[in-house]
């Protein structure tokens, strides 16, 4: 989503590293 930053995307990628998966 362009509403959320590349930082937030990595910080959300440790938290959510295997949901983001699904979601990608």
């Amino acid at each position: 989503m362009a509403l959320i930053s590349m930082k937030q995307l990595l910080e959300a990628g440790v938290h959510f590293g295997h949901q983001t998966r699904r979601w990608n």
